[in-house]
């Protein structure tokens, strides 16, 4: 039996359809019952922040997907990093064989705050004695309809990208790669860095949207940041997102989607065609 934790989100929702089409046996872990019921799947209501809940779900449970949204942050610390150890000790405890997380591209400790979270959850993961992998993508297509950074607010793509290009991936293929490794063979300590098959500036992004493009300084970015009412250290951590993109950080393009699903990964055309 699989735990998809995250299960409504922009992830879970592709791997609840891949694993309901496969019929494979899982488990849904949702806070709203609602959207549970909408899923059309067996679930459980549960938060991360009540370890009872969490319990709860593990019942029967050897495999875990490990996802979960951004908690609102906090100076200096991510709440995440809390969560998904607690969730992580509750697996070990209930018996759980496997683990697959969801991570961020190349965490590590002198990562930006959302980056390096992922990095102290892994390294408690590696620490804890279950089995696992860890899958690393780049940004999620998606992210440009979602969220602060989303086009759709302004009907403009806007900050401090440069000519730096990003090989952005759609969360359909961060599914598609999950569903192998939760129903296929245990690859103990496997860390898949997962692309896009293209990187494209954010200029060729925008006019594939059909809207603007608005380069900005850094000082207009984070004047812009702090006036939607962002603190300081977090439009800090944002800053710094976007000067690895516009250096070409994120910019390489890996084969991995393909060697573990055995097709491409979709295009950015492909995304937009697809929803």
């Amino acid at each position: 039996m699989i735990l998809v934790t995250g299960a409504t989100g922009t992830i879970g929702r592709y791997l609840v359809r891949e694993l309901a089409q496969a019929d494979v046996p899982f488990r849904a872990l949702v806070r709203d019952a609602r959207k549970g019921k909408e899923l059309g799947c067996e679930f459980v209501v549960g938060d991360f922040d009540e370890p009872a809940s969490i319990a709860t779900a593990f019942r029967g449970v050897d495999r875990l997907l490990l996802n979960s949204g951004g908690a609102l942050p906090v100076p200096g610390r991510q709440p995440m990093v809390r969560q998904q150890t607690a969730v992580i000790d509750a697996a070990r405890a209930a018996g759980v064989s496997w683990v697959v997380k969801v991570s961020a591209w190349h965490p590590g400790p002198d990562s930006k705050l959302s980056v390096r979270a992922h990095w102290e959850i892994e390294r408690h993961l590696k620490a804890s004695g279950l089995r696992w992998s860890s899958l690393q993508p780049t940004g999620y297509m998606q992210n440009f309809f979602t969220g602060k950074g989303g086009f759709t607010h302004s009907r403009a793509l806007t900050g401090p990208y440069g000519a730096g290009r990003v090989a952005y991936i759609d969360a359909y293929d961060i599914a598609a790669c999950a569903a192998v490794l939760l129903t296929g063979p245990i690859r103990d300590g496997e860390t898949y860095a997962l692309t896009g098959p293209e990187a494209l500036t954010h200029e060729e992004i925008a006019a594939k949207l059909a809207v603007p493009f608005h380069d900005l300084t850094r000082r207009q970015a984070a004047e812009g940041l702090r006036a939607e009412g962002l603190p300081g250290w977090f439009v800090d951590d944002l800053l710094q997102l976007y000067a690895d993109m516009a250096a070409g950080l994120m910019s390489g393009v890996t084969t991995v989607v393909r060697d573990l699903i055995g097709r491409a990964p979709r295009t950015f055309d492909q995304f937009l065609a697809n929803g």
